[in-house]
């Protein structure tokens, strides 16, 4: 298990950085809630990349980066979401606001993959969110943007939140949050989804946030408050990387979510030594 001390900290100045990219060039790309994503440099410097304008209070949680240089960016609304599009010119073009002639819920996640294709995730129907921090609540879905269409492919999930495909194409990987599990579905090639199966559970402190796959197959996952990092084998082994968290506030979460008594507060502040509140992570 890696030490906190092993820990080097890039970029400051961050606004809710839910989601991290890195790219060949050294640089890193965060969602910021001051409207757009925060860059940072590979000498460590950092500038916002913001719309010119915008009529919204954009709350970019997941973030895509696109081939003609834009980025999408999932909004968090409160209670409405969708995904948005900022140019290279930094223009805000609504990208997918509504799904089957409605509006699209607080949106979680967007993810490209090699193919082309645009996955979101869209964690509850509840307003507001924290409504869906229970074990009873399974209203998460999936949407799939192909060839400029919009439809969901997967519902009745517990709190979706990061989805990645599988290096091989063939399959998509989703974190669902207060379900405790991380789930996997067969890609039809229409881009439909079918075969959902259990890839993993998750015991006592643990609430799976980000997700990726490393070079020798195996997945990564974050955990929120317990901050863990776990790396799953191929074989289902659950090897703890790193983690920070105080037990005793992680016994007041586990006791409130077991209640169904999940809400804000044990998410806003999470004392820790270091990470604090870990979402997501990318490999550089």
């Amino acid at each position: 298990m890696m030490q906190l001390d092993q820990i080097e900290r890039v970029g400051a100045g961050l606004n809710r950085p839910e989601c991290v990219l890195a790219t060949r060039n050294g640089r890193i790309y965060t969602a910021d809630w001051r409207g757009g994503v925060a860059v940072t440099e590979a000498n460590g410097e950092s500038w916002l990349w913001t719309p010119k304008a915008q009529d919204t209070d954009l709350k970019a949680n997941g973030i895509a980066l696109m081939p003609d240089n834009s980025v999408l960016l999932a909004h968090l609304g409160d209670e409405e979401g969708g995904i948005y599009q900022i140019t290279e010119d930094r223009d805000l073009i609504p990208f997918c606001m509504e799904v089957a002639g409605k509006r699209l819920p607080p949106s979680n996640y967007v993810h490209l993959d090699a193919a082309g294709r645009i996955w979101v995730t869209v964690s509850t129907r509840q307003i507001p969110r924290a409504l869906g921090y229970s074990s009873d609540v399974a209203d998460g879905f999936i949407l799939l943007i192909d060839k400029g269409t919009a439809r969901i492919v997967a519902e009745g999930l517990g709190y979706t939140n990061e989805c990645v495909v599988h290096p091989d194409g063939e399959r998509l990987f989703v974190n669902e949050t207060f379900a405790r599990r991380l789930s996997s579905f067969d890609i039809l090639p229409n881009g439909d989804l079918e075969n959902r199966q259990t890839v993993a559970e998750f015991g006592h402190g643990v609430f799976p946030d980000g997700l990726i796959f490393d070079k020798d197959g195996g997945i990564w996952i974050t955990s929120i408050v317990s901050n863990r990092v776990i790396r799953l084998t191929e074989g289902g082994a659950q090897n703890v990387i790193i983690e920070d968290y105080d037990p005793e506030h992680l016994n007041w979460v586990e006791q409130a979510f077991l209640k169904g008594e999940m809400g804000r507060p044990r998410l806003d502040k999470t004392p820790s030594k270091m990470l604090k509140n870990i979402s997501s992570l990318a490999f550089g």
